[in-house]
C-alpha cells in the first residue's frame, strides 16, 4: 500500500474516533438538561455552568440542574443540615450571582465560582466552610464517576453494536480523559 493511502486511511480513522467521540459527548450533555429550574448542589466538573457541574442549580451550558433536587439532598446529607435549607442557600447563592456573558476571550472562573459558592453556603448554613468545600468536591466526584461510567456503558454498547471498534471506543474514553473531547478530565 502506498505511503499516501496509508496516510489518508489513518487521517480517516482519526477524523472518524474524533467524530464518534464528539458525537457520544453531545448525547451526553444533551440528555442532562431538564425543562424546569431547580436549586441544587448541580452536576459534573466546574462552577460555572460550563461543564455540567454548577453547583447552584444550572446544568450544562447554563441550562436548569435535571436532578437538582437529588443533588441538594446528597449536599444536606454530606453536611447534615435539612434540604430544604440547602435548597434555600442555593438559591439565594443563584440569584446573588445570576451568570453574565464573560468578555470576550475570557472564560468564567470555575474554582473563583465554587469558592464563592462555599462560602456562600457556609455563612448560610452555619457549617465552616472547609467542610462545605469538601462536601462539594465529594459530590463532583461522585458525579464525575457516574459520568465516566455511563460514558464507558454507551461505547461498550456502541462496540456490541458493530458500531465502533474496541481500539475506537479506547480513543473515545482517553480523548475525554484528556479533556481533548466532551466535558474534560471527567
Amino acid at each position: 500500500m502506498s505511503r499516501t493511502k496509508k496516510m489518508t486511511l489513518g487521517l480517516s480513522a482519526a477524523a472518524l474516533v474524533l467524530g464518534a467521540g464528539i458525537g457520544v459527548a453531545g448525547m451526553a450533555s444533551a440528555t442532562t438538561a431538564a425543562p424546569t429550574p431547580t436549586p441544587s448542589a448541580s452536576s459534573s466538573a466546574s462552577t460555572d455552568g460550563s461543564n455540567g457541574a454548577a453547583h447552584d442549580g444550572m446544568g450544562r451550558h447554563g441550562r436548569p440542574g435535571g436532578h437538582g433536587e437529588d443533588q441538594a439532598a446528597a449536599l444536606a446529607s454530606k453536611l447534615g443540615v435539612d434540604q430544604t435549607k440547602v435548597q434555600d442557600a442555593l438559591k439565594a447563592f443563584r440569584d446573588a450571582n445570576k451568570p453574565t456573558a464573560p468578555a470576550e476571550g475570557q472564560k468564567p472562573d470555575p474554582a473563583a465560582r465554587e469558592a464563592a459558592l462555599a462560602k456562600s453556603l457556609a455563612a448560610a448554613l452555619g457549617i465552616d466552610e472547609s467542610k462545605v468545600t469538601a462536601a462539594l468536591q465529594s459530590i463532583r466526584s461522585d458525579e464525575q464517576s457516574e459520568h465516566a461510567a455511563a460514558l464507558k456503558s454507551r461505547l461498550d454498547k456502541a462496540v456490541t453494536d458493530g458500531k465502533l471498534t474496541q481500539a475506537e471506543a479506547d480513543a473515545v474514553t482517553k480523548a475525554v480523559q484528556n479533556g481533548v473531547i466532551g466535558g474534560g478530565g471527567r
